[in-house]
């Protein structure tokens, strides 16, 4: 059975502050390292009202030294906001702290709006373009040092940080193909083109140093409780939060709301199927079968769940539905 892992942001909801999410996201991260999750990625954003996750390096950190075997890393790095050095340092540090246990993910968004990007790098010039050469002197600073070789991440030289390529466009798949990288595609809020990036990577993917062959982690929106309807509520928070998002108001996740589609105009409605309509949301049964077809449909060689549920317990709850789901379905494939 594939792998499942965890995309976490860390979510600030309503009436609640940073210091509670940071210590929900390691407590998630203890119960996902318990359930059998693959890994545990964590994603930049900034200026997010709802997100306590910005400083993104650190956060990894925090829930490295907090869980024992998980894979931790960035889902991701948006690279245009960084020098590659300062990057390869940051993770090559990681990776001497929790070695074996690393991941790099890499995106080209700024992960915020323009006027928060042009505080976190203070020239916009060039730098989206700039991305394919910036990933290519990152990877380069993980390889041993060479002789002569005058710039050197210390740490970072010569440790093995797996580096994915993440997108939301055909560009990522192209890219990543290119270089032999596995990738990521965000169909968890971008779904529009996750089929023709799939085979637009898997169809142009050049063997590496890195990976002999494709691989795909698709982003998948799970929310799961004990009925159809309570995981109806729970999901409502997140579409909530991205109508507020979509509509220029962003800021804590918000609390659940029973019927609420009901309440939705033709346009708020759009915007949910534009980019939600990679969810699994229901009882055991439910998922089950969702997560069953999803894999089915896809292909995927790993699923990257995200559930920003307003209430941690619920969350939790959540995540462990969905990884006794996985076993029913590996135990399914063993017969």
């Amino acid at each position: 059975m594939i792998p499942f892992s965890v995309l976490d942001l860390s979510p600030i909801v309503q009436g609640s502050n940073a210091s509670q999410a940071l210590r929900n996201t390691l407590d998630l991260a203890r119960h996902a390292e318990r359930w059998g999750y693959n890994r545990y990625w964590l994603a930049e954003h900034h200026n997010m009202a709802g997100i306590a996750s910005a400083a993104t390096s650190v956060v990894i950190g925090h829930v490295a030294g907090g869980t024992s075997t998980i894979r931790v890393g960035a889902g991701g790095i948006m690279l245009p906001n960084h020098a590659p050095l300062v990057i390869a340092e940051q993770f090559g540090t990681l990776e001497a702290l929790y070695p074996g246990r690393i991941d790099l993910g890499l995106g080209r968004a700024p992960g915020t709006d323009q006027l928060t990007a042009q505080a976190l790098r203070r020239n916009l010039s060039g730098d989206v373009d700039a991305f394919p050469h910036d990933v290519v002197e990152l990877i380069a600073y993980f390889r041993p040092v060479v002789p002569g070789q005058v710039v050197r991440a210390v740490p970072g030289a010569g440790l093995n940080v797996p580096i994915w390529i993440l997108g939301s466009s055909l560009f990522g798949a192209q890219f990543a193909a290119a270089l032999g990288l596995p990738f990521a595609f965000a169909s968890h809020f971008a779904p529009a083109q996750m089929m023709t990036a799939i085979g637009l990577y898997r169809s142009r993917f050049e063997p590496s140093e890195n990976l002999a062959k494709p691989y795909v982690m698709l982003g998948l929106n799970v929310f799961a409780a004990e009925t159809d309807k309570e995981a109806r509520r729970l999901f409502s928070s997140l579409q909530q939060a991205f109508i507020n998002l979509r509509q220029g108001r962003p800021g804590p996740l918000p609390p659940p709301m029973d019927d609420f589609e009901t309440s939705l105009s033709p346009r708020e409605l759009s915007i949910l199927d534009q980019t939600l309509s990679c969810a699994v949301v229901g009882s055991p049964e439910t998922v089950r079968d969702g997560l069953d077809a999803f894999i089915g449909r896809t292909g995927t060689d790993e699923i990257m769940i995200s559930g920003q549920a307003f209430d941690h317990a619920a969350r939790l709850r959540s995540f462990e539905i969905t990884a006794d789901v996985r076993r029913q379905l590996a135990n399914d494939l063993s017969k």
